[in-house]
């Protein structure tokens, strides 16, 4: 028996010296990170990325959040709220793009660019309508990595934020609707929904995406008659069974659009389009022919609206009347409703945040998070959204040979 235990320590000692199988690190410590949320400057957004309460969350998990003073002002957030959760609070933009992860909702300016440090990340919105060749120079230039929000994937393949805000701008929709088709210079003196004795009013949505299903939701509620437009009929089919409701739906054929449009009181338009651009699909004889005193919701206008009348506006002169059809043409919807819609953006983004802490940082994250992975258009200063590099005539890496790299 000892001969042969000899044997085997023998034996496992020449062991020693053979070629052994590499031993991969399958833990990794968590990271604790330094988070920079500014006050935005981009016009009348109001919104703020993550509310006190989440702060107070992340700091209880290690983390430290910079916020510059006044960023929830617009949201009424006070700077006192997030100094109790835990945050610091600085005094300058300089400040707080000293952090080596920038969070922000609007996309950065140029100028905010020129402040962030090389090398850092970027969680924002990407917004491809209105950026220009030298907006993803710069951001190239510094070395950054840009997560686009709005680019995220979950694991069911949909996008978790443009949803909240889709559903946020649909129900607001109709509620900005209501209120301009009572109005007595900009409309009829209508209630939305009707009245026992009196006909329904009509709402006619253009769009069977989040944002027409949330406002036809929402209308159903209010008792109008709600009709619904799309190119695609299997969406046409999930609105009506998501809604449980058998409401009136049709493909866009101009003839059936138009008697639609003749005796609705509301339109809502909301198609979108992957490609940045939005089909304008109501033309101006189109409007002419509406109700005098009727209210048009362009949601689309961010993409250059739907409605050949469409012109963009803004929260402080929001409509304007053509052809005595009132216009509500603003392109930041969910602005309007910012303590609403910041709580919404946090709930996203603090478990994100946690999670990349966690994880051990963005880097790590990346490499097991195919669908985070995909709103990732700027990787150390090398483009790799694919429609930004064929827009804008720049160079393009595939992120998962990037990552795979490292």
């Amino acid at each position: 028996m000892e001969n042969g235990n000899q044997g085997f320590t023998k034996l496992s000692h020449s062991e020693q010296f053979m070629p052994q199988e590499e031993v991969l690190e399958v833990y990794r410590s968590k990271k604790n990170l330094i988070i920079g949320i500014p006050k935005e400057i981009t016009y009348q957004e109001n919104r703020v990325p993550l509310v006190p309460e989440a702060v107070s969350f992340l700091s209880n998990n290690g983390h430290r959040i910079m916020v510059e003073a006044g960023a929830g002002d617009a949201a009424h957030f006070t700077d006192h709220e997030y100094s109790e959760a835990g945050a610091n609070i600085v005094y300058s933009p300089e400040e707080v793009y000293k952090a080596n992860m920038i969070l922000k909702v609007a996309p950065p300016t140029l100028d905010e660019i020129g402040i962030t440090q090389p090398g850092s990340a970027l969680i924002s919105a990407l917004n491809m309508y209105g950026r220009n060749k030298e907006f993803f120079k710069k951001l190239t230039a510094k070395k950054l990595t840009a997560l686009a929000y709005e680019l995220i994937r979950d694991q069911a393949g949909s996008f978790p934020v443009v949803r909240s805000m889709s559903e946020i701008v649909g129900n607001t929709s109709i509620i900005i609707a209501a209120r301009y088709l009572s109005h007595p210079d900009y409309g009829r003196g209508v209630m939305l929904g009707g009245f026992p004795g009196i006909a329904p009013s009509e709402v006619v949505i253009l769009g069977a995406g989040t944002v027409g299903e949330s406002a036809a939701r929402i209308a159903i509620g209010m008792g109008a008659l709600v009709k619904v437009f799309d190119g695609s009929i299997s969406r046409l089919r999930r609105i009506q069974k998501h809604l449980n409701n058998r409401i009136f739906t049709s493909v866009l054929q101009p003839k059936i659009l138009q008697e639609s449009l003749q005796t609705a009181d509301i339109v809502i338009g909301a198609i979108r389009s992957q490609d940045g651009n939005s089909p304008c699909v109501i033309n101006k004889e189109m409007v002419k022919r509406m109700k005098s005193g009727s209210v048009i919701i362009d949601v689309s206008i961010d993409q250059g609206g739907c409605f050949e009348t469409s012109k963009q506006t803004n929260h402080n002169d929001p409509v304007f009347k053509e052809y005595d059809v009132t216009h509500y043409c603003v392109p930041n919807i969910a602005a309007s409703v910012p303590y609403t819609a910041s709580h919404a953006l946090s709930n996203f983004f603090a478990p994100l945040l946690l999670q990349v802490g966690e994880s051990g940082g963005l880097i790590n994250l990346l490499k097991n998070d195919y669908p985070i992975c995909r709103g990732i258009y700027i990787f150390n200063g090398v483009i790799t959204n694919k429609h930004i590099s064929e827009s804008f005539g720049l160079p393009f890496r595939d992120i998962e040979l990037l990552i795979s790299a490292l």
